[in-house]
């Protein structure tokens, strides 16, 4: 009997009648209902403000970002659970691995990325703070707080973990409780997911829910403190951004849509060079890849009216090889479709795509299924167009069959190659395969206007390589026009996505109580013990020391030369020197530099354990002989990391503010020291 599917609504699994019939896309047999039970998105957005935005408040960013690799080591323990139910989507097991692999790896990604860059606070200071007075008195920064709202998370069917995890990780760092809502084709596997996540206990409470079947009215019970993403298909996506609430309440939409990516061949690529075997490798990867169901496979190829022919006959022979069934019959590469609806779809669009043009390889050259049961399944055939007349033809470049199927389309001249690919009217990722640089520095900059991701590749970069259709949680996801026009990923940025930007004005010594940092020109605390000789726990924002004194002399810059190999004129020969715009001999920058770390430095063993990092440095004003300088050392920024060495003592990082002046007060060095601290035993 097939399990009916619930949703995770206030802390509670919902649902117990069966409704929707949920069919595997194997052999179509029934595997799950989605339920019947309507679901109350009033309870379900009370419970996210009222609940779940206080429990992740009382958690800082470092503590979701310990939180989220918690989470990630729990599912990971836990994953051949996933992959077994990964299997009914007609997955292989490496398609699984991108989902299921991929979606815990962005939790690991942002779990680092948010032990690395955010604060021990709720307040993420996006600095440095600007003068915006004569006398020093006024200033004013930008700072990054928790919006108070919730995150509405709107998936497509064919990544059903990773779809979900990609989006949670950012948000949930961003203190936004998250209600998520899968495409029901494949909403099994990420109420799977859901279901291992709630039971970790990892989550605060009302940190994430689960909607099986419709969203409902959610949409209109959102606010301007709220926000929604999507990943779907372009009408979809039109669709939910014309919603009436959302307009009336300014709520942030953010959509990623189905594109029609495609992949050039630059014309310097022969088909006795690598890269030529590199491009069509990439090609029928992203044609047979996850069947085809990417929101960034390659659909539209764009090869030089002289390699056509070449190209489609290493495609056919490389199609020609792909065995496609059950995936748990060894040797299969190529699963099915999620659905029988998705199979129909896919092929009314290939006879749309198919009028006036040829198809190279199909269904008719081959096509064979293994395994059992695999008849009734979701399965579709790889399937090359060719288009001689892409230049007047909008089908190629409106139509986009989601399965595996990509038209190939001929030009004449980079110029034409750039054009054809601006006629998808926006999309996620293109690909560059040129053995030129000359090349890529001439269409790189010109397909970044229409796509959101450019990705070159050659024989050097193909060693290391993730390909075209991989999006990093490093990089931006999402692209212009036909894209949806949002973004995805991309490192913190995604976190700032979620977080509500500010303009705050006021003192220096006001700015630094607000941000947390110590803001130049902030009121400093003085005292006869060395901010170095203070723990962790026992420093505050603005301890402060100003050094004695150091007067530079020739001997230093010889010596320092001597030392460092560097004899740049600047420093050695008087005459030349004299004819500079400084008119003088001048010490070298790092003089200054080790100089002023002699200055401030404690030298006995004490709770400064490791000095691992410059920020910011700039050499201001010349030293030359004979001047004196002197530094003042500031504790800036502190981050608990929430980690113990070896021994269990705790340990933080504190970011100090080193101002270097000479005789007359003025600046002539300026950089943040980073250095771990340990805390008391």
């Amino acid at each position: 009997m097939a399990t009916t599917l619930q949703s995770l609504i206030a802390g509670r699994w919902h649902g117990k009648e069966a409704a929707t019939p949920l069919h595997s896309a194997l052999n179509n047999s029934l595997i799950y209902h989605t339920h019947a039970e309507a679901i109350d998105f009033s309870e379900a957005v009370v419970y996210a403000r009222k609940t779940g935005v206080p429990a992740l408040m009382k958690l800082d960013f470092q503590q979701r970002a310990a939180r989220l690799k918690a989470l990630a080591v729990y599912l990971m323990e836990r994953k051949e659970e996933l992959y077994a139910v990964s299997h009914l989507t007609g997955a292989t097991r490496a398609d699984s691995w991108v989902d299921i692999e991929g979606g815990i790896g962005t939790l690991f990604a942002y779990a680092s990325m948010g032990s690395r860059e955010l604060p021990s606070s709720n307040v993420l200071h996006e600095g440095p703070a600007i003068a915006l007075g004569k006398r020093g008195g006024f200033a004013g920064t930008h700072i990054l707080v928790p919006r108070g709202g919730l995150a509405v998370h709107i998936n497509a069917f064919n990544f059903p973990i990773w779809g979900l995890l990609e989006k949670f990780a950012p948000s949930f760092l961003a203190a936004m409780p998250c209600i998520g809502k899968p495409a029901t084709a494949t909403s099994y596997l990420t109420e799977a997911v859901v279901r291992m996540a709630h039971e970790s206990g990892l989550l605060p409470e009302g940190a994430l829910q689960l909607v099986i079947g419709s969203t409902g009215d959610l949409l209109d019970r959102l606010t301007g403190a709220d926000v929604v993403t999507f990943t779907g298909s372009a009408d979809t996506a039109a669709k939910l951004r014309t919603n009436r609430n959302l307009i009336a309440n300014s709520v942030p939409f953010t959509a990623e849509a189905d594109s029609l990516n495609c992949a050039i061949l630059a014309p310097d690529v022969t088909p006795d060079d690598p890269e030529f075997d590199l491009f069509v490798k990439e090609v029928a990867r992203e044609m047979t890849g996850k069947a085809g169901q990417k929101c960034t496979a390659i659909r539209r190829i764009i090869v030089p009216q002289d390699r056509v022919d070449a190209v489609a006959e290493r495609l056919r022979e490389r199609l020609s090889k792909v065995t496609i069934g059950d995936p748990s019959v060894e040797g299969v590469r190529m699963g099915a479709l999620a659905s029988k609806d998705q199979q129909r779809d896919v092929a009314e669009r290939l006879a749309l795509l198919a009028h006036g043009n040829e198809i190279v390889f199909g269904a008719s050259h081959g096509y064979k299924l293994i395994g059992e049961g695999v008849a009734e399944g979701a399965f579709f055939s790889p399937t090359l167009v060719l288009c001689r007349n892409a230049g007047s033809n909008d089908a190629v470049h409106d139509v986009e069959a989601f399965g595996p199927v990509s038209t190939m389309m001929t030009y004449n001249g980079i110029d034409e190659a750039l054009a054809l690919a601006a006629r998808g009217k926006g999309s996620l990722v293109s690909t560059l395969v040129t053995k030129d640089p000359k090349t890529a520095a001439y269409a790189v900059p010109m397909a970044a206007a229409s796509h959101g991701r450019v990705h070159i590749l050659e024989r050097e970069s193909a060693v290391d390589s993730t390909g075209h259709g991989s999006p990093l949680p490093q990089l931006k996801h999402g692209g212009p026009g036909r894209a949806g026009g949002g973004e995805e990923l991309g490192g913190i940025r995604a976190v700032r996505h979620f977080l509500q930007r500010a303009a705050v004005q006021g003192s220096p010594t006001m700015l630094a109580a607000v941000t947390g940092e110590y803001v130049r020109g902030a009121a400093v605390n003085e005292s006869e013990v060395h901010p170095f000789r203070r723990h962790f726990e026992d420093l505050k924002i603005g301890d402060s020391l100003l050094t004695h004194r150091r007067t530079v002399s020739e001997a230093d810059i010889v010596n320092f030369g001597g030392v460092s190999g560097d004899y740049f004129y600047m420093h050695f020969d008087d005459i030349a020197a004299k004819d500079t715009q400084f008119g003088k001999r001048i010490a070298h920058g790092y003089f200054v530099l080790s100089a002023a770390a002699g200055l401030f430095v404690s030298p006995a063993p004490g709770p400064v354990l490791a000095n691992y990092g410059l920020d910011n440095l700039r050499f201001i004003t010349p030293v030359g002989i004979g001047d004196t300088i002197r530094a003042r050392l500031t504790c800036k920024r502190k981050v608990d990391r929430n980690r113990t060495d070896d021994k269990g003592v705790g340990q933080g990082v504190v970011a100090w503010d080193v101002q270097v002046t000479n005789q007359n007060d003025e600046l002539v060095a300026s950089y943040d020291i980073l250095t771990l601290v340990s805390k008391h035993a």
